[in-house]
């Protein structure tokens, strides 16, 4: 290479190199919320999330058959143009057993599973669909509406009327009486909100909130730069 070239050659690389410096100290020079910012719009838009729900500990013996495999439940939201689809499956629950399904804005349970001491309410909640057992245990139900990132209600008449995120789903014992057999304890004289008839048993499974943000799986775009941290819609 002629010595020419060779300058030629070193002046690129210098300029390229002042570039990727000059780039950087742009970014560093930001406010750390406009860089967060920044991330968030660069990345890719989640378009499926797939999470379990939780027994309630209190609850555990009198959900499956005695003696039988351990009942699991799971969602799979996707993302849609118009609104999000939802799935929902159950196994190794008592046949027949029946429940009602609700997106709520407060878990009863920690991001481990176990029960919150601090727990006070769930907050806001939907009503979004029944559940039941068929004979082998197993149940799948769907629903289409939204989802993802912007689930919310609220009420004007309220003191405060500010929207309210659902981003928790789950499902409680439609039968109060249900959540009182197998070494479960329940009083059926004080029924929970929790169906049509407002004559529902306890909480049976719900999602856990994240251990970071303490949100539910229905947000995928969490805002650290609140304090709570909230969900970018």
């Amino acid at each position: 290479m002629s010595s020419s070239a060779a300058k030629k050659v070193l002046s690129l690389k210098i300029a390229i190199l002042t570039a990727v410096v000059v780039a950087g100290m742009a970014l560093l020079s930001q406010p750390m919320a406009a860089q967060d910012g920044a991330e968030f719009a660069l990345a890719p838009e989640v378009s499926t999330r797939t999470f379990a729900l939780h027994v309630n500990p209190k609850f555990r013996s009198c959900v499956g058959e005695p003696g039988g495999p351990t009942p699991t439940a799971k969602a799979t939201v996707v993302r849609g143009k118009l609104n999000d689809t939802l799935t929902i499956t159950g196994q190794n629950f008592k046949p027949g057993l029946a429940f009602d399904m609700f997106t709520v804005e407060r878990s009863q349970l920690l991001s481990d599973g176990t029960i919150d001491p601090n727990f006070t309410n769930f907050g806001m909640a939907w009503y979004q669909s029944d559940l039941q057992a068929n004979s082998e245990g197993s149940f799948t139900a769907t629903i289409k509406t939204i989802l993802l990132d912007q689930i919310f209600g609220f009420d004007p008449d309220q003191s405060n009327p500010s929207p309210i995120n659902t981003f928790h789903l789950g499902f409680w014992f439609n039968n109060p009486n249900d959540a009182n057999v197998d070494g479960c304890v329940f009083d059926v004289n004080k029924p929970t909100p929790f169906n049509g008839e407002h004559q529902a048993g306890p909480m049976a499974f719900i999602s856990v909130p994240n251990a970071t943000t303490n949100l539910g799986p229905l947000c995928t775009k969490p805002n650290r730069n609140t304090v709570p941290a909230s969900c970018n819609p």
